[in-house]
């Protein structure tokens, strides 16, 4: 049943103003590993096959299942299971994004791909901790919208490694801009330090073991192995095509022959507002037509909106044209985005959040991750435009798996 509740209420309450908060430090790191650093590296010279490999410094995105269960088990300090967690990675990665701009890009490239890694690494782990966090505060009435929020603070905090430092780098050296980004993840530690512990969902693993074991059972006995094939497939593929696209999005601006402030004035910002305003959009929507035709609708736009890069590629350095492709495109990836999160949530269950979260999340990042690093060996064999029609084909498979994990007519409670 739909909320009798207008749908903005929903968003005029603690636990989603806890959200924002987190939603955005949990963004940050990542949007400082895909603009930041791919900025700096290109401005130092890096040509984009060697760009593109950097893309493996995400691995920790793909593979923090593995200790997920870790997060699940032990407590860390006082604060409790969730806290603590959240707490240790974002005063670590305040420190680790910061020392690494003290780098030399020319003098200290492998140092540098250490650093990146070790940034990737406290990033999901913070991650981990935060969606597991966010699932056990809302109920399951709030998921849709919490994770709408969740999404749009997500998207916001790119604004800053891809906007405002861009601005910065032209205007004074790149180490005090990593630092000055770096100090954008302490309103999250802050939101940490003030909010409190979620309540226990049942018996929290009481070992090692069963954190390990439990999780994985659950979710292949629930339907099967052959659902659970359709579920984890359909998580790999849903954002692959855009995932692709945006891969080496800033590499592809300058090659264009957009100046650093044009890109961080036009394309960064117009991707923001569109983005939150499709997470928004995306949030009310899914209160009155859920999760599973969302993500019909969604995708379908979410995919659509790819071509318009192949468009720029063809016109050139066109600003105009810049801001309606990137604001069609980040509009339709925080509809199907919002979507997406929401069905890994509801895929989740909660008294082994942590692990499953990062067993799906996971799984969504190893296009982000592995396959991303080829695209500049792609790019370099067919072109940018080519390219971006690969792309769109390639978010139609996830799309022919709606019929078996998210049926059009398939009545569920998500309300």
């Amino acid at each position: 049943m739909t909320s009798t509740s207008p749908p903005w209420h929903h968003y005029l309450n603690r636990r989603m103003l806890i959200c924002v908060f987190l939603g955005f430090s949990s963004g940050l790191p990542l949007f400082i590993l895909i603009s930041l650093l791919q900025a700096w590296l290109a401005k130092s010279g890096l040509n984009v096959k060697a760009l593109g490999l950097f893309a493996l410094v995400m691995f920790p995105y793909t593979w923090k299942f593995l200790w997920s269960p870790l997060m699940d088990r032990f407590h860390f300090g006082r604060m409790g299971r969730r806290r603590g967690w959240m707490a240790l990675t974002q005063v670590a990665l305040f420190g680790a994004i910061g020392a690494m701009g003290m780098l030399d890009p020319i003098l200290n490239l492998p140092a540098i791909a250490a650093m990146a890694s070790l940034v990737a690494f406290l990033s999901a782990s913070q991650d981990i901790v935060i969606d597991a966090y966010r699932r056990e505060i809302l109920p399951d009435s709030e998921q849709g919208l919490g994770s709408a929020i969740h999404v749009n603070a997500y998207k916001v905090a790119g604004m800053v490694p891809g906007a405002l430092s861009l601005v910065l780098a032209d205007m004074m050296p790149w180490h005090q801009v990593f630092w000055i980004t770096a100090g954008f993840m302490l309103p999250g530690l802050a939101c940490t330090l003030i909010i409190s512990e979620p309540k226990v969902y049942g018996d929290p693993p009481k070992n090692l073991r069963a954190a390990v074991l439990l999780p994985f059972q659950e979710f292949i006995s629930r339907n099967g192995w052959q659902s659970a094939l359709w579920v984890l497939g359909f998580i790999f593929l849903y954002k692959l095509g855009d995932s692709m696209a945006t891969a080496l999005a800033t590499k592809f601006y300058i090659d264009l022959g957009f100046t650093m402030t044009q890109i961080g004035a036009i394309s960064k910002t117009t991707s923001l507002w569109a983005s939150v305003a499709g997470g928004i959009i995306g949030g009310i929507w899914m209160v009155k037509i859920g999760i599973n035709r969302a993500l019909w609708i969604f995708g379908v736009v979410q995919a659509v909106t790819i071509l318009g890069f192949a468009w720029l590629a063809h016109v050139g350095a066109e600003p105009l044209i810049l801001a309606a492709v990137i604001g069609a495109e980040a509009f339709g990836v925080g509809l199907g985005t919002a979507a997406f999160v929401a069905y890994i949530a509801r895929t989740t269950d909660p008294r082994y959040t942590a692990t499953q979260f990062a067993l799906f999340t996971s799984l969504a990042a190893v296009p982000r991750t592995f396959i991303n690093s080829s695209v500049g060996y792609i790019i370099a064999q067919t072109g940018w435009f080519t390219f971006f029609i690969v792309c769109f084909a390639l978010a139609i498979p996830g799309m022919l798996l709606l019929p078996k994990v998210a049926p059009w007519n398939e009545k569920k409670v998500e309300e």
